[in-house]
């Protein structure tokens, strides 16, 4: 066998690995973040039907994020289909199109924060209510993940301008796609657990 044949079979194999490893490791790391939203929401109920609870509208904005990562889940699909398509220039868009959506969801998550203030809602404080605070925590937590989130869309945008993704050659963006979806789930998760536990 000559040296080529012997690299090829060696980089194929290190893929194999990779792969093998890479998607059970982050299967774990959201299960560890479902395990935690869990716990807040278990949390929230418990001191909802225990404390003097206050109760207020959501703000409009939570609504358009939830617009918004909705479709950057369909951006960051379009995204992976380009990549089995050879079509570099196709990941390259759809990336930086689920950037820029990842991005205007954090705005709309601060501009929303700040409506919350105005009104009086607070994360702590003598005026603070667990209402309020919980609403926060689990709205903060979420932003924290998707801010992980957009580093690794921006991992992928740079390997596709360098081509490193094909369908030959699918994990990173496989695995960044995965968390993306995980994310927009929980985040409409937690948006319908605080309209319909209030």
């Amino acid at each position: 066998m000559n040296s080529s044949a012997l690299s090829y079979s060696e980089e194929e194999e290190k893929r194999v690995t990779r792969e093998k490893v890479s998607k059970p490791m982050l299967w774990l790391g959201m299960v560890s973040m479902m395990m935690l939203f869990a716990g807040l929401s278990s949390a929230y109920v418990v001191s909802h039907a225990s404390t003097k609870w206050l109760k207020f509208e959501l703000p409009q904005l939570f609504y358009i994020s939830t617009a918004i990562i909705i479709l950057s889940s369909v951006t960051m699909n379009s995204a992976l289909m380009a990549a089995k398509k050879d079509d570099t220039k196709g990941i390259k868009r759809f990336a930086l199109m689920t950037l820029v959506l990842g991005v205007a969801f954090i705005i709309c998550q601060f501009q929303a924060w700040d409506f919350l203030t105005k009104q009086g809602i607070f994360f702590t404080g003598k005026t603070s209510n667990p209402s309020g605070s919980y609403l926060y925590a689990l709205t903060f937590l979420h932003m924290l993940h998707l801010v992980a989130g957009i580093i690794a869309v921006f991992v992928v945008w740079v390997n596709a301008s360098r081509k490193k993704y094909n369908s030959g050659n699918l994990l990173g963006i496989q695995l960044c796609a995965i968390f993306w979806h995980f994310l927009d789930v929980l985040w409409v998760y937690l948006f319908l657990f605080l309209l319909f536990q209030r």
